[in-house]
């Protein structure tokens, strides 16, 4: 999918492909653009229906569409040359990873069509850039422009760092239904304009220290103390294994000192920082962020803190 740069007649000049950036940080990563004007967004206020592809050139052969396809809009007083975006909403959210009440509806980004015909009741538009595959009833909203980000020089992640005292949230939905993120990926956080958040903002990404396994452990954590393998029947050393923990005591007399005893006697506030966004684009109650950084895998129901 290669994106380029479209111009349009009601809002200037718009970059939609890295292909189109020769400087700056973003010309590093393809994904950047593509996440900027695909990432979609969770959205509370109602959607205008009013205007929808109702057809397409290659329609009797196919049921998706995509860059360089054309397609028939209903409504709407447009203009040749202006710029559109198609978007699928997919429905109310549903998340056990907020305290938010009805954050919205997912609206999934699509693409872009440039219109290159006006008729009485309906235009022509053609993709210029597909995100994913169209279907007829796909809703045509206007274009707004996206700023980018400024990408700042980043000191490193503090691992354990504190707090600041600043808005927290979390990360409710991934796009693409992911659940195990990485760098560059798009997020869904309950944060909106209603708490002051805005595009460009960094958010901090943590999780309560040794909290989020996906899986259970199913092995154990040390050799037992009395085990006696790896040994011979002359040099009785099995105890000794570099595998064994420590004996509680003094004199090394007690039980052996497991990982929860040792969690036990930690503060109940320690977190881990896990990774660092982006905020892309907001919402009333949620907005869209991109993932710049990790120092571990980031999960779906992970906390977030504004910087």
């Amino acid at each position: 999918m290669k994106f380029q740069i479209l111009k349009s007649k009601t809002a200037g000049l718009f970059l939609l492909t890295v292909g189109a950036l020769s400087t700056g940080a973003y010309a590093q990563s393809g994904k950047t653009l593509n996440n900027l004007y695909c990432g979609g967004y969770v959205q509370n206020s109602p959607i205008n229906t009013n205007n929808f592809v109702v057809g397409a050139e290659f329609e009797s052969d196919r049921h998706t569409f995509v860059q360089g396809d054309k397609l028939v809009i209903k409504g709407g007083n447009y203009q040749v040359g202006d710029m559109l975006s198609v978007v699928r909403p997919r429905g109310r959210v549903e998340t056990r990873w907020t305290k938010k009440d009805n954050l919205g509806f997912y609206v999934q980004e699509l693409g872009v069509v440039e219109i290159v015909k006006v008729k009485n009741d309906i235009s022509i538009g053609q993709v210029k850039n597909s995100c994913d595959n169209m279907l007829l009833g796909d809703l045509v909203v206007p274009m707004t422009e996206k700023t980018l980000p400024e990408m700042k020089e980043r000191t490193p992640l503090d691992v354990f760092g504190d707090p600041n005292g600043k808005s927290t949230g979390r990360i409710f939905m991934a796009r693409d239904n992911q659940e195990m993120l990485s760098s560059d990926q798009i997020v869904y956080v309950d944060l909106g304009a209603e708490d002051n958040v805005k595009t460009g903002d960094y958010l901090t990404i943590y999780r309560p220290l040794g909290t989020s396994n996906i899986v259970d452990r199913i092995y154990s954590e040390s050799l037992s103390a009395r085990d006696e393998g790896f040994q011979s029947t002359e040099y009785r050393g099995g105890k000794f294994s570099n595998q064994a923990p420590r004996k509680k005591g003094e004199r090394a007399q007690g039980k052996k000192m497991t990982s929860e005893d040792a969690r036990s006697n930690r503060p109940k506030n320690i977190r881990q920082v896990v990774g660092e966004m982006i905020i892309l684009n907001v919402k009333e109650k949620t907005a869209t962020a991109m993932i710049t950084r990790t120092t571990y895998a980031v999960h779906t129901g992970d906390y977030v803190e504004v910087q």
